[in-house]
């Protein structure tokens, strides 16, 4: 499949990946004239102890920049935590298969 460059063109937000080179957290920078963008650190396992138990989970650091003149921080937080959820769900559900 070939994506002609004309088409990443018109979109209303971007997403970037540092964690293939093994960044972490950073700021992303917005593209005109574009509203938003994601930035995907390198993920990594930690111990997190439960309160009964220590567990392994997944930390995917998530970097979000966005124009306040038409995002307002509280969606932008909103859609933050929405995406931490539906990941954790659909990580979730793939370690089951």
């Amino acid at each position: 499949l070939k994506i002609d460059k004309k088409d990443f063109y018109g979109g209303s937000m971007t997403i970037t990946s540092l964690g293939g080179i093994g960044g972490s957290f950073f700021t992303p920078i917005i593209n005109f004239p574009e509203v938003a963008i994601l930035g995907l650190g390198k993920f990594r396992k930690v111990h997190l102890h439960t309160g009964k138990e220590l567990e392994e989970r997944i930390m995917l650091p998530l970097s979000l920049s966005y124009d306040h003149r038409i995002i307002d921080g509280a969606e932008a937080a909103r859609f933050n935590n929405e995406l931490k959820q539906n990941l954790g769900k659909n990580f979730a559900y793939r370690l089951a298969l």
